[in-house]
């Protein structure tokens, strides 16, 4: 059975840019994988997630979702059905004047009838948790609102993969908490999550990292295998997850245990275990 996404050597260059944005670059994708997509500034992680639904074609190499190629004009519209994106700004996916017209807008594209896209904005906004916002102007919502309601139009339109470009990097905790979770939410009942981040607390919640570096996939691995690799990730300006640095520091101290530890329940439950035998 072939991968949900393949890229097979995709390289991809910007308009007057002298340099790739990517190159060859080859990575499958399975249904239901959680990537967590890392990288520096100009690194192509954002490209990559571009390439995914069409927004960008390679000018070399072949990306297929479902086996349907990007590069065929007959093919796109069904790819971005599969593919969805949840940008950085939430304020430019929207086009309406109430967070339930907001919602119909993707789904009249698609050429559904009006139950049935009552049906969907009444699922799907009880499902992100934002139906006492459906009749709320959307630039009078919170950060953290904002983007549920976006992810709630993408959901409604009911994609397979959702790709998220950043989509945290503008909230406060708070916001970021609601976001990460309806992420989990999703991502349990079975859609493809690829979320391209700067904050490592939320990459080592994912099942696999693609660590992109000048353009080419430097790193990829379960989060474990990824962020063992202190060495290599200082070489590419990214810092370790708070827990990992905290254990590698008790480890000077001669504090040693016996696994990785993701995040700071992890390394507490592994601490008191550790004492309690003491």
């Amino acid at each position: 059975m072939s991968a949900l996404i393949s890229l097979n050597g995709v390289s991809y260059q910007y308009e007057q840019a002298k340099e790739y944005a990517l190159k060859e670059l080859t990575v499958k994708i399975e249904a239901n994988e959680w990537i967590a997509v890392l990288g520096r500034n100009g690194s192509g992680k954002s490209t990559f997630g571009r390439l995914l639904n069409g927004l960008l074609l390679p000018i070399e190499g072949s990306v297929l979702v479902s086996d349907l190629s990007t590069k065929d004009e007959q093919d796109v519209w069904s790819i971005r059905k599969k593919v969805g994106m949840v940008f950085q700004n939430p304020d430019h996916q929207f086009v309406a004047t109430t967070v339930r017209d907001d919602l119909a807008f993707g789904l009249e594209n698609l050429g559904l009838d009006r139950s049935t896209m009552e049906e969907r904005i009444t699922e799907y906004a009880s499902l992100i948790g934002i139906t006492h916002l459906l009749e709320a102007e959307p630039h009078r919502l919170s950060g953290g609102q904002k983007q549920r309601v976006a992810i709630a139009g993408i959901m409604a339109m009911e994609p397979d993969v959702i790709v998220f470009d950043e989509a945290t990097s503008m909230l406060d905790p708070i916001g970021r908490k609601e976001v990460m979770d309806t992420i989990a939410m999703l991502h349990q009942r079975g859609v493809t999550i690829i979320s391209i981040t700067h904050d490592m607390e939320e990459a080592v919640r994912a099942s696999r990292l693609l660590l992109f570096h000048d353009g080419e996939l430097a790193i990829q691995g379960r989060p474990q295998e990824v962020f063992s690799q202190k060495e290599r990730l200082a070489e590419f300006g990214l810092s370790l997850p708070f827990s990992i640095e905290l254990q590698h520091e008790l480890e000077k101290s001669g504090i040693t245990l016996p696994k990785t530890c993701l995040t700071e329940e992890e390394l507490v439950a592994e601490l008191w275990t550790l004492y309690s035998m003491k």
